[in-house]
């Protein structure tokens, strides 16, 4: 079985929405540029298994953005796609484009602008795919980093969701938000080793700190160069992070969880999206959208 497998990364695609408060912030194209260029470049191209990557791009990008990414595209690392926005259509034909559709499966994955993967990511998930089956994938392990902490979060549904399918009218990652793929699809979820890393860095639309602290030096050999600046992590503080902060932490998680079923439950996914807006303007200090502020649906 051969997999054509594309990784899809949205870098700075016109949006509306909780995304667009956070993108208008200063300084958040450059510091995102960092955090791709220390985090997602490094541990896509130290990947085991074969992938393709496009990189979507606001064809408005500052002409300082396209120079400092171009010797990357040039290099072969990513393809980058200048579109306002991206339908279903346009993204399979991006597909076709760069793999040339001569497997016998296409994988697209969800791949953040400012998260990472393990080297053995893309291999795990070409593995689980069927032939002649559409099926949504998820490596449900990963860590998430925050300055000098890291904590492994076992996430089932999480944001670097896959869909393996057949060539013919592919569906794709983003077809449906990354929890709700199991409404159209099989679901797949597979537990192991680490498999990626989210890094919670203040200018996320709604990572937290979730998970179990760990030592980072435990999985640096799968995220090369990425935990190397951690420092070691005391044992005291891994058993305190146990005993106290974690539970305070699920408590609030399973409190914002409960919170989040019921809005979705009688808003629906534009409900939601409101909800999230409207916190996001006030931690911003931002007036309110006029008419027509919504989010659009994901292609």
């Amino acid at each position: 079985m051969s997999v054509d497998h594309v990784l899809l990364t949205r870098f700075n695609l016109p949006s509306v929405g909780p995304e667009s408060v956070i993108r208008a912030q200063d300084g958040w194209l450059r510091d995102r540029v960092g955090l791709f260029l220390r985090y997602t470049v490094p541990s896509v191209a130290a990947q085991t298994a074969r992938v393709s990557w496009i990189v979507y791009l606001d064809p408005a990008s500052p002409a300082w953005l396209v120079d400092r990414l171009s010797p990357l595209a040039d290099a072969g690392a990513f393809v980058p796609v200048y579109r306002e926005s991206v339908t279903a259509a346009q993204l399979a034909d991006d597909a076709r484009a760069v793999t040339g559709a001569r497997g016998d499966v296409l994988l697209t994955t969800n791949l953040d602008n400012d998260d990472g993967l393990a080297i053995d990511f893309a291999a795990r998930l070409q593995a689980l795919a069927v032939p002649g089956e559409r099926r949504a994938l998820y490596l449900a392990d990963g860590l998430i980093r925050r300055g000098d902490r890291v904590y492994l979060r076992r996430d089932r549904h999480n944001a670097f969701a896959s869909v393996a399918e057949p060539w013919e009218a592919p569906a794709t990652a983003w077809c449906d938000w990354h929890t709700l793929l199991h409404r159209r699809m099989l679901a797949v979820s597979a537990g192991g080793p680490p498999a990626w890393l989210q890094v919670v860095h203040g200018r996320n639309v709604s990572n937290r700190v979730r998970g179990r602290l760990t030592d980072a030096a435990r999985h640096r050999d799968r995220f090369p160069g990425v935990l190397d600046d951690v420092p070691a992590t005391p044992r005291s503080a891994v058993a305190l992070d146990g005993w106290v902060r974690r539970p305070l932490r699920e408590s609030r998680e399973g409190m914002r969880l409960a919170a989040k079923r019921a809005i979705l439950a009688v808003g629906g996914k534009w409900g939601l999206d409101a909800v999230k807006s409207g916190l996001q303007r006030i931690r911003a200090h931002d007036p309110a959208p006029g008419p027509g502020g919504q989010k659009s649906p994901p292609v």
